[in-house]
């Protein structure tokens, strides 16, 4: 079985989607789409901008969001047994799936960009790495300073933890001392997938229930679950969740590892995805689209 797997923020690079955009006439009308619904050139700092202008939230989002989506909407082979996006690689995922239109995916991913943003002024937020450490040993170390959770399940091995600054540089010399490989900063914008994002998910919620939905044509597996989900009220509140929720992507892939799924395909910039669905199984054939 086929499984469809998104990327989230982190896997944007500068001249994402300009190969796509001038080599595929249904895919560049699907970008200028994007531009007018957005209301500025997203695809000019895609294709002509820096990795600085490319790393701000509310460019990020839509732009990975847009990759992602545009490559399977236009793939001369798009049917996936199940499906799965870690963290804003949910909303790519669930536009591919049918679950919800191009339009209001990208009108949601907007808003949720906008959400985030205005939460990390708020309350000022970051993530840390920490590799070489089991999940038990990073959970107990988290426990143990207030205001850090766990935050991305990656791969056995590198689980990104969350939360406010000072909570975060305690928590990376504390795993240092436990003996992480690495425990370093990453470059975003603040705690995502935390308490901290609380702001943004209510606004989050209120979007979502305004948006229609349709049943997905297969399974989305999604991130707070980690279970396989076709009813729309269920994704619907698995997506409000998942803005203060850990992603539980390891447990994601080894549940429809599983279920069935023996090829993995990337749909998105980078091949960050497929590194990790390597780690958490092995024998899995993973490519890109």
């Amino acid at each position: 079985m086929k499984a469809y797997v998104f990327p989230g923020q982190g896997a944007q690079f500068p001249g994402m989607g300009k190969d796509l955009y001038e080599g595929n006439e249904k895919a560049k009308a699907l970008f200028e789409q994007a531009n007018e619904i957005l209301g500025f050139r997203i695809t000019d700092i895609m294709f002509e901008g820096t990795a600085e202008e490319l790393k701000q939230t509310n460019v990020t989002q839509p732009a990975v969001f847009l990759d992602s989506v545009i490559k399977a909407l236009v793939a001369d082979e798009f049917n996936p047994d199940m499906v799965a996006g870690h963290s804003l690689g949910e909303f790519s995922a669930l536009v591919a799936a049918g679950a919800l239109s191009f339009e209001d995916g990208l009108k949601l991913v907007a808003q949720r960009a906008e959400a985030m943003q205005e939460a990390c002024k708020i309350n000022p937020s970051t993530m840390a790495a920490v590799l070489g450490l089991t999940d038990e040993q990073v959970e107990e170390l988290c426990n143990g300073i207030d205001g850090v959770v766990a935050a991305n399940y990656n791969c056995p091995g590198q689980l990104v933890i969350s939360g406010s600054k000072d909570g975060i540089a305690v928590a990376i010399e504390k795993a240092k001392e436990a003996g992480a490989k690495r425990a370093l900063p990453l470059p975003v914008g603040g705690g995502f997938h935390s308490p901290e994002m609380e702001p943004a998910r209510e606004k989050l919620a209120a979007a979502i229930q305004s948006t229609t939905f349709s049943a997905p044509k297969c399974p989305i597996y999604q991130n707070v679950t980690a279970q396989a989900s076709t009813d729309v009220e269920t994704i619907k509140g698995n997506l409000v969740a998942q803005l203060t929720a850990p992603v539980k992507w390891t447990q994601s892939v080894q549940n429809m590892v599983a279920d069935g799924a023996t090829t993995f395909v990337e749909s998105g910039p980078g091949k960050v995805l497929q590194g990790l669905v390597k780690k958490i199984h092995r024998p899995a054939t993973v490519s890109a689209i």
